[in-house]
């Protein structure tokens, strides 16, 4: 039973929506603890949750929560199992309260992460002296939660293998990359094709740690261990390679993916993302927090039948009104093509945004000599048209060269 309804949010530190709170898990109040609700500690509301002592609370729940405060038993191991699980298991300041809590207790939960022990029934000053060190470390994480709702996240989709989207997620993002230097700025790629990816091959790079890394970090994932599995390209651009063997794409979790791709926009600022042509829950997710999704395709029947089922997909499970743009890849302008930007349109539903030159020896050139188009050839159809999406995505995130 929750007293006040926790924010609908899975996200930590939310600034918009409901303020972040000091949030209460108890098994239920006496006395004076009731006056606490509507109360501030430290400048930040309280909250409370009623929940059994031994039942488990969902890392999920602690969402909108600046600091949460949790009931542990001295004689009931799982409560004491439980926070320790929440510890592990999520980043905000834990702070445990007992009744009468043995020495022991609290060496064991301060061990397992607790930022302090209370007393139980808790009173207003306790809470304030307890929270009141946490506000600086608070601050700084709703700010840096404000700073990733700012930052930019641009996806490509393959609307099937072989359509030639991480050659253009490769070259974009090394030109992106390198306005965004001369900006004092960063971005990176990150390659989320786990069993065909070859970003960092079509880059001339040969990173020594790989997205594995990344994944069996877990909760222990932060900026400098992010930083540390990125290899940079001569460009600029920072990239995080796909794993140098195969895996299943179940090897990535909901919650790992997006812990790498949002770790990444705060790192990072602008973070490119090629996902794999075949679709898993955690790429919907990812795709759900971009600003912007690249769909790459080429102009062939089976090109555009693919295209327009992944069209279909996203709009059946409600992501119809992310913001899409088609890329019509390897584009020759000629009279006695079978399909004409029009009728791909149709096909489509809706309108091509971009088109790339079909230059092959240019783009095949770099890819061998890890270097980008304009490397190979400074003035070209090809590097004219990626000059036009930089353009196009420079704008679409609000960004200032």
């Amino acid at each position: 039973m929750s007293v006040m309804t926790p924010p609908e949010t899975n996200q930590t530190f939310r600034p918009q929506g409901a303020e972040a709170g000091v949030h209460l898990y108890l098994s239920g109040v006496q006395g004076d603890e009731a006056a606490l609700l509507g109360a501030r500690v430290a400048g930040l509301p309280l909250q409370l949750s009623i929940v059994p002592v031994t039942e488990w609370i969902d890392p999920n729940d602690l969402g909108g929560a600046a600091v949460a405060v949790v009931q542990v038993d001295a004689d009931a191991p799982a409560s004491i199992k439980r926070f320790e699980r929440l510890a592990k298991t999520d980043e905000k300041p834990l702070i445990a309260a007992c009744y009468d809590p043995p020495l022991a207790l609290v060496r064991q939960l301060l061990k397992a992460g607790a930022h302090d022990v209370l007393p139980l029934p808790l009173s207003l000053d306790d809470l304030e002296t307890s929270v009141a060190p946490l506000r600086e470390q608070v601050a700084k994480a709703v700010t840096t939660e404000a700073v990733v709702n700012n930052n930019r996240l641009v996806v490509f989709l393959k609307a099937r293998g072989g359509s030639g989207a991480t050659a253009i997620a490769t070259q974009l993002a090394c030109r992106f990359a390198a306005a965004e230097r001369q900006a004092g700025r960063e971005a990176a790629l990150l390659d989320l094709d786990l069993q065909f990816g070859d970003a960092a091959f079509q880059l001339g790079l040969r990173p020594r740690l790989t997205l594995t890394d990344l994944i069996e970090a877990g909760p222990r994932l932060d900026g400098p261990l992010l930083r540390s599995a990125m290899t940079q390209h001569d460009s600029g651009l920072f990239v995080a390679a796909a794993p140098s063997t195969m895996l299943p794409l179940e090897s990535l979790s909901n919650e790992q993916a997006i812990a790498i791709v949002e770790r990444g926009m705060r790192e990072f600022g602008t973070l490119f993302v090629d996902l794999p042509a075949n679709w898993a829950n955690w790429s919907l997710s990812v795709v759900a927090r971009a600003k912007v999704v690249l769909l790459v395709t080429d102009l062939s029947i089976a090109g555009l039948h693919h295209a327009r089922r992944q069209i279909d997909l996203l709009d059946t499970q409600g992501l119809e009104d992310i913001d899409l743009r088609v890329v019509a890849n390897r584009f020759r302008k000629s009279l006695f093509k079978s399909v004409s930007l029009d009728d791909a349109e149709q096909a489509l539903g809706r309108k091509i945004a971009f088109t790339v030159a079909d230059e092959p020896d240019i783009m095949g050139a770099a890819i061998d000599q890890g270097v980008t188009v304009g490397d190979i050839r400074r003035k070209s159809p090809l590097v004219r048209d990626l000059d036009a999406i930089d353009g196009a995505i420079t704008n679409l995130l609000r960004l200032e060269r």
